[in-house]
């Protein structure tokens, strides 16, 4: 009896020092909160996963292309900002940094399917991992993104947290930020972007270099079709009653492999592909660039400046 009570102890205490260590390890990779406090002020021209995108580059024998142009949250449609946040974070206003309930969702949607069918990061989730880290999974980095994302929470605004994240996530290789990817994509600002072609730019974010109309033009004509339904599921668009049955599941797309990378030669503008059966939004004209106005009163946009 008294040999299992010493090796009950025993083991209690490994427990405690080996969740210690895993703290600890945990700890030091975060970056300094006075880093964090310093996105109110600045946005950073490289981040985690560029890095990451530079060195996959240049260990494949080609050059590093970077695309970017930095904008503010004023000169960036609102078709986008709908579009995202209706694709990537319905609850983007209501949680502080990780939403529970879709981490919940994601891990019996997943067991019930027995596949990654989907995922529960928050935008600010996704910000903590593309300024920090990079695209390799792995429970430690989870929970470091985790902190930082309540860091982020706590120190910026949620219109901050959203103009850094539409600014240096990545559109493809080489692309980051969304005035570079309406420009390369639509030929045009992201101050201008239709309805359709913000649905186009919001569909490549689960996989910027797969599900991509220069890539996998059907696969990423299906994604741009799922968020038009979302943005009307969330009141951004006009519903209809093809709406009214379960959300669309996401386009899974296999990560096994070689990213596949763009070719730099001139290629047409990809053409949405309309709704089947549905009502395919006007583009808007002349979009107005402030974000702060939505189609539906009760909506989350009419937080934004």
């Amino acid at each position: 009896m008294r040999r299992f009570l010493r090796f009950i102890k025993r083991a209690a205490l490994a427990a405690v020092v080996l969740a210690l260590l895993l703290g600890l390890w945990i700890w030091g990779g975060l970056p300094s909160r006075a880093t964090v406090r310093g996105l109110a002020r600045d946005i950073p021209s490289s981040t985690g996963v560029m890095r990451q995108r530079e060195e996959e580059v240049l260990a494949a024998g080609r050059k590093p292309r970077h695309l970017q142009k930095t904008v503010p949250l004023r000169a960036i449609s609102k078709n986008l900002v709908h579009a995202v946040l209706s694709a990537e974070d319905p609850n983007f206003f209501g949680h502080a940094g990780i939403d529970w309930d879709a981490v919940k969702e994601s891990i019996e949607t997943n067991i019930e399917k027995g596949r990654y069918a989907r995922g529960g990061s928050t935008i600010t989730q996704q910000l903590a991992k593309n300024l920090f880290y990079t695209t390799r999974k792995s429970l430690i980095r989870k929970a470091r993104e985790g902190i930082v994302a309540t860091w982020m929470e706590r120190d910026l605004t949620k219109q901050r947290i959203i103009e850094i994240y539409l600014n240096v996530i990545e559109w493809g290789d080489g692309v980051y930020g969304c005035e570079a990817a309406a420009r390369r994509y639509y030929r045009t600002s992201c101050a201008a972007l239709s309805v359709d072609q913000a649905a186009g730019l919001a569909a490549m974010i689960p996989s910027p270099r797969r599900i991509n109309p220069r890539i996998n033009p059907g696969v990423h004509a299906r994604a741009t079709r799922r968020v038009l339904r979302l943005m009307r599921f969330a009141g951004y668009l006009k519903r209809d009653i093809r709406d009214m049955g379960i959300e669309p599941e996401r386009d899974i797309v296999d990560d096994a492999g070689p990213e596949p990378h763009e070719e730099d030669g001139p290629e047409p503008t990809p053409t949405p592909t309309p709704d089947p059966g549905g009502v395919t939004p006007e583009p808007t004209a002349t979009p107005t660039p402030e974000p702060g106005t939505s189609p539906a009163p009760a909506s989350p946009s009419s937080r934004l400046p």
